[in-house]
């Protein structure tokens, strides 16, 4: 009969949950470490919010007392279209919010896993919670962390989204972990238009296309940024487009990732002439909607 384990893992696939791993609950040291540098070099820019709670963000049984195991998912997102030539949107955002996707998923199995044994307890973790979600993954084997600090898979690249289950039982753990297989290759460095990869591994946030269309509340975009946008409206995928091992990637079998009414670009003078109706119906349950009206404009205008 199969282990409790593995039937967790057939449940998961079953709710189309393209990759999962088990790893024990202690508290990320190495990684910490990394994160407490990354911050006092000043990389997260106006991001705040990611120097609080510093111990819930590295120990999940801050996070959640009594926990024991984490479980970790990788989702598909690639769906085969192409961008236009401005007002392009990263693909993780073309189709329903990644949020309620994962979670929905997630939300299902820990669903699951309470039915099979009623007295378990979790936690859901899909990036809005202070934890470390592709430092659990390449801790629990689901790939290696990229030169452009994306986690990156051998069977589909890099187009996946991370997602975590914090359990109070012990699971059967993958010992297994994927080696780094960059290797010399500084595609991604070499691609960026903004230099926002300023070593293997790190990314200056305030350099990042990525970050100043999204995060970013400024009401004009940086120098830097405006002069090197080549049409990005919300996002950037440069440096996964080059990435060699995304010539591995494969359609999802997620229909919610597909393109919202067929648009990978949005039209720039149509956003910028946006009501906030418009933009309310346009990008309900969208991970866009990160951006608010104000910052879509703003990086319209810059387009312009």
């Amino acid at each position: 009969m199969p282990s409790f384990s593995d039937r967790i893992k057939q449940q998961a696939a079953s709710l189309g949950i393209d990759k999962i791993r088990f790893v024990a609950a202690t508290a990320l040291i190495a990684e910490r470490d990394h994160l407490n540098e990354w911050l006092m070099r000043g990389f997260n820019g106006n991001m705040a919010w990611m120097t609080r709670e510093p111990e819930k963000r590295t120990d999940p049984q801050v996070l959640f007392p009594g926990a024991r195991s984490v479980v970790v998912i990788a989702v598909n997102y690639y769906t085969p279209h192409e961008h236009g030539e401005t007002g392009k949107i990263s693909r993780y955002a073309w189709g329903d919010d990644y949020h309620d996707v994962v979670g929905e998923k997630l939300r299902e199995l820990l669903d699951w896993i309470i039915a099979e044994d009623p007295s378990v307890k979790g936690k859901i973790c899909v990036d809005t919670s202070p934890f470390m979600d592709k430092a659990w993954a390449v801790r629990g084997g689901l790939g290696w962390l990229g030169k452009h600090s994306n986690v990156i898979t051998k069977e589909l690249g890099s187009w996946v989204f991370l997602g975590s289950l914090l359990l109070d039982i012990e699971l059967d753990y993958d010992q297994e972990t994927v080696d780094d297989h960059c290797g010399t290759c500084t595609a991604c460095l070499d691609a960026c238009p903004t230099g926002a990869i300023v070593e293997p591994y790190v990314v200056d946030s305030q350099k990042c296309i990525s970050y100043a269309t999204i995060e970013l509340r400024d009401e004009t975009l940086p120098v830097n940024i405006a002069e090197n946008l080549d049409g990005w409206l919300y996002g950037c995928d440069i440096c996964q487009d080059v990435c060699p091992w995304n010539r591995f990637e494969q359609p999802t079998g997620e229909t919610r990732f597909e393109p919202r009414n067929g648009e990978t670009s949005l039209d720039i003078d149509a956003v910028i002439s946006m009501t906030h109706d418009e933009y309310v119906e346009r990008f309900r349950s969208s991970a866009v909607k990160r951006a608010k009206l104000s910052g879509l404009k703003r990086n319209a205008r810059a387009l312009k």
